[in-house]
């Protein structure tokens, strides 16, 4: 029972590589967390949802796709505004709608949130005061503005100038750090493209940007079908859309981005991170996709060189080739596994992608526990003594708790309704050969999925208080 136990407070900080999970887009539909999680056994660094805020255009804010269904289109962003979900917030905006409601999903599953945002340059400021108000409750959020800004498929980039584009990430950036300092960005732009360039692409135009930014990134596909879904990537088309690089040649260009993004900067690191990354299946096929995936992440582990902070893999759920599950054209709400699963599934169980964590003292309850993000958390640590594989093991907790729950590599999401967790599905794939230590880890993630932000600190951090431990129930035969 619970009282055999004793407990230790326990820190849970950043991991080598951190990693990131795409859920929705103009692609797929979002996926809940509860489903992600139990596929793939833990949370992730962060989420990243995927906007648009095109408010002054006469369709907004319904979907683009939606209001001009009948337009004939052959290329994905041929719209007025580009096909994202749209994000209902903003100037006059309901922050109970989209993507509020998955921001809160995300932030109970013990997970931060990457919110990706393409703007009309054109708004006022009034309105980017309003987004920034938005997004002030949600702890350590990350905001990818006008992402991929040195291309020319997304609306922002036909209505001004690239030097206009980027001055209006330095506008925003700094609108952010008056009224949403929680809030830190991500530039994400083309970076080195060819091995014997010495200079980012339009570096005169972004250099500012890079400068004043929190996070570099770039966008890279090992292989990436772009037609997609208005043709079919085949052998023999003639004008095709769609190419494919090597593992080798896509980790290169990275390293050069973030190389030469510090030399923009004075030779001062920031964090470098990959806002999208895979290879796409619609051109290497589904056993390829995976190969390519891991030997990316195979060259990061053997880089004795630490210079890349984060991925995030695009994406959960995809309508092509794109994810580590096939929507179902019978039922969209189901997945179809792709070999990438499996794959990716081992490389983030990887102790070199998984946070890290450090023990502390020993408790008495009651005992506070506070939530800063996924990278800076205090939890517990409960040590257990397992005589052989369990045939049950559960804990229960009297109170309305919202916690995130560890044992034996695989997590556990425990709402404040719910006061039984069965935690034998992480002695399913990973059975105990025989008496074993394992430890327990708890951590306690915001109930509402928001920051109480009328606090001291309430931007950065929420508490909770646990008064006791759970009641253990370990057995080891049949109960009959």
């Amino acid at each position: 029972m619970a009282n055999e136990y004793k407990a230790y407070k326990v820190n849970m900080g950043k991991a080598k590589c951190a990693v990131d999970l795409g859920d929705g887009s103009e692609r797929g539909e979002y996926v809940n967390q509860d489903y992600i999680l139990n596929k793939l056994g833990r949370p992730h660094r962060s989420i990243s949802l995927m906007y648009c805020y095109y408010p002054l255009d006469e369709q907004w804010p319904a979907r683009i796709s939606e209001a001009m269904k009948d337009a004939e289109v052959s290329f994905q962003w041929d719209y007025p505004y580009d096909d994202y979900f749209t994000y209902k917030g903003g100037l006059n905006g309901d922050t109970e709608a989209e993507p509020f409601n998955y921001m809160r999903d995300v932030r109970r599953h013990g997970q931060d949130v990457t919110l990706t945002l393409t703007i009309d340059p054109n708004v006022s400021d009034e309105h980017l005061i309003a987004i920034a108000n938005d997004l002030r409750p949600y702890g350590r959020l990350l905001l990818r503005i006008n992402h991929e800004a040195t291309g020319n498929w997304f609306s922002f980039t036909k209505r001004t100038t690239y030097q206009g584009v980027a001055d209006f990430y330095v506008r925003f950036h700094k609108i952010l750090k008056e009224y949403a300092p929680n809030v830190s960005t991500i530039l994400c732009i083309g970076g080195i493209e060819d091995k014997n360039a010495t200079e980012i692409i339009m570096e005169k135009e972004f250099s500012e940007a890079v400068k004043a930014t929190d996070i570099w990134s770039v966008d890279k596909y090992m292989a990436l079908h772009w037609g997609w879904p208005y043709d079919v990537a085949l052998k023999d088309n003639e004008n095709k859309q769609y190419g494919r690089s090597t593992v080798e040649d896509t980790y290169t260009l990275t390293k050069m981005s973030y190389n030469r993004f510090k030399e923009i900067n004075g030779g001062v690191r920031k964090p470098m991170v990959m806002s999208e990354f895979n290879a796409d299946g619609d051109v290497t096929g589904a056993y390829e996709q995976a190969e390519m995936v891991k030997g990316f992440c195979d060259m990061l582990k053997a880089d004795p060189e630490e210079w890349f902070s984060a991925f995030t893999f695009y994406q959960f759920r995809d309508r092509g080739r794109l994810g580590l599950e096939i929507e179902d054209p019978n039922y969209p709400d189901c997945g179809i596994e792709q070999p990438v699963m499996k794959t990716y599934k081992e490389i983030i169980h990887d102790d070199f992608f998984m946070p890290s964590m450090t023990k502390g003292e020993e408790v008495a309850f009651p005992v506070k526990l506070r939530w800063g993000g996924a990278e800076d958390a205090e939890g517990l640590e409960i040590p257990m003594h397992f005589e052989k594989n369990p045939h049950f093991c559960e804990v229960t907790f009297d109170n309305e708790l919202n916690l995130m729950i560890e044992i034996n590599g695989k997590w556990f999401y425990k709402s404040p309704k719910a006061k039984t967790i069965d935690l034998m599905s992480a002695f399913f794939e990973r059975p105990l050969d025989g008496a074993a230590d394992l430890t327990m880890r708890i951590f306690a993630p915001p109930a509402s999925g928001m920051n109480d932000i009328s606090t001291e600190d309430g931007l950065y951090n929420t508490y909770t208080t646990i008064d006791k431990l759970p009641a253990v129930r370990v057995e080891y035969e049949p109960v009959m």
